[in-house]
């Protein structure tokens, strides 16, 4: 709730005091800070992995206790320092999405937008359902990799039993090329549907239903975002709280292997995704949006609306 005000109150702040103009300067002050937000958003990544490796390297030991205690600490607070960066980029693509946003309006030689119209209505429904679908498909891309990824584990531990006795290397390569080749095949849809969805709109509803879609993807994405961050981090956070022994039940202290670490680690599994993938893609979601409907935006005027003739012949009709 609180980073939504902070952002309706600049964009009325700036708005008023010098127009889209404004706008467009707001968001290359929320821009100007990339430096502080890229520097406390790597710090919790640097802090997990410091702690997967003193868990492989020092496991059993009490040097290994201590450090991943402690890491472990580290990085809980790395994932609410990532949710502020994160913030950070969110605010900083409400703002520019709203100033390419403007200037589409005027590229498109539209006077004002009128959300009362039907067509306008209409695009801003299904803008504000694109963020949520987008984000399904991102979420489901990650979890068909990590099933692949898990299923090359589990060949390599089958083919080969010293793996688990130590006495064998596993083949570290299969995985991160199942990774990378992943995060590159699974991202094809999601970039169409970003890409596609206002030149589909434009070139049938014209640069008014282009309006619509927008300002509804805009208004719902910033909320899924900021939303998706916080939540993904406090996901994470709840699983090292409980492992770290510091939630007490009925006089029972919560530990690993019970069922409430059990739905930590669920939750955990749907959090990281969330904070780590589908939160911060948003911003390019918004912000590509903006620029293919600015790129489009004479074609859309002189050739769009291919839609609108059959649409009034029916209603004519009926």
């Amino acid at each position: 709730m609180i980073p939504v005000l902070c952002i309706a109150a600049s964009i009325f702040v700036s708005f008023s005091l010098a127009n889209m103009y404004g706008i467009a300067l707001a968001a290359l002050g929320m821009l100007s800070t990339l430096t502080t937000a890229l520097t406390i958003d790597g710090y919790g990544p640097i802090s997990d992995n410091a702690g997967g490796i003193v868990e492989m390297a020092g496991a059993g030991t009490r040097l290994g206790e201590v450090a991943r205690k402690r890491t472990d600490a580290l990085d809980a607070a790395g994932n609410t320092t990532a949710a502020i960066g994160k913030g950070f980029a969110i605010g900083s693509a409400c703002l520019v999405g709203l100033a390419l946003f403007g200037a589409f309006v005027t590229r498109a030689h539209m006077d004002a937008v009128n959300i009362l119209r039907p067509l306008e209505f209409a695009g801003l429904t299904i803008g504000a359902m694109l963020p949520y679908y987008f984000s399904a498909m991102t979420m489901e891309a990650v979890g068909d990799a990590a099933n692949l990824m898990i299923a090359e584990i589990k060949r390599q531990f089958d083919e080969n039993p010293g793996i688990k006795a130590g006495t064998a290397r596993p083949d570290y390569e299969k995985c991160i090329a199942i990774s990378t080749q992943a995060s590159l095949k699974q991202m094809v849809a999601p970039g169409v549907l970003v890409i596609a969805s206002p030149l589909i709109m434009g070139f049938l509803l014209g640069p008014r239903g282009v309006c619509g879609l927008l300002a509804g993807a805009i208004v719902s994405g910033v909320q899924v975002a900021i939303s998706f961050s916080n939540t993904g981090g406090a996901w994470d956070n709840a699983k090292k709280f409980i492992e770290g022994g510091n939630l007490v039940i009925k006089g029972e202290t919560q530990k690993k292997g019970m069922p409430t670490h059990k739905a930590a680690v669920i939750g955990d599994t749907v959090g990281d995704p969330l904070k780590d993938t589908s939160g911060p893609s948003i911003n390019i979601l918004i912000k590509l949006m903006a620029i293919t409907s600015l790129v489009f935006g004479g074609a859309f005027t002189t050739m769009g609306g291919l839609a609108l003739p059959f649409m009034d012949k029916f209603l004519t009709s009926i």
